[in-house]
């Protein structure tokens, strides 16, 4: 059975995400073993931050995912340069994934300020949700949803089409 962990920076505080993520995290039990890693945020003590402090927490927030992901991990990083995909193509990642044999695939969620460059470069891939930008917290919600419903795809289920 196919591992994913979706590994991100900062803590959800809403409520109606949480939820959500809950929901769609126990329907994919029937699909993979799916895991949310949530490491901490860096703080910057400036409401103006510079570019130094920025660069600071971006090497600092790296540092903490690339240790959680392992060398035989397939990274998906998702990011503002990544590529667009469909939610069918989605589907036929994971399961080509599967197909050659990768135990597990990581996607991969930065803090505010993004992913340190280091991660991008670790990635397998660079996978960008929308060409409009969205709150961590509700990107980690859509990727949980895209996620199950790349896997009902690839069964016909419910939301094959």
């Amino acid at each position: 059975m196919l591992k994913i962990n979706i590994i991100c920076i900062g803590k959800i505080k809403e409520k109606y995400f949480s939820d959500a993520i809950a929901e769609y995290t126990k329907r994919l039990g029937a699909f993979c073993k799916f895991t949310i890693v949530e490491l901490a945020e860096e703080k910057i003590r400036d409401n103006i931050p510079n570019q130094s402090q920025i660069s600071e927490v971006l090497l600092a927030e790296g540092r903490s995912i690339l240790k959680k992901i392992s060398p035989s991990d397939y990274v998906v990083a998702l990011c503002i340069e990544g590529q667009l995909t469909s939610s069918e193509e989605l589907s036929k990642t994971l399961d080509s994934l599967a197909l050659s044999g990768k135990s597990t695939v990581s996607f991969v969620i930065g803090g505010s300020y993004g992913l340190s460059d280091k991660v991008k470069i670790r990635a397998d891939m660079r996978l960008s949700m929308s060409r409009m930008t969205f709150p961590h917290t509700m990107a980690r919600m859509i990727l949980t949803e895209q996620i199950y419903r790349a896997f009902e795809i690839s069964t016909n289920g419910k939301y094959h089409k």
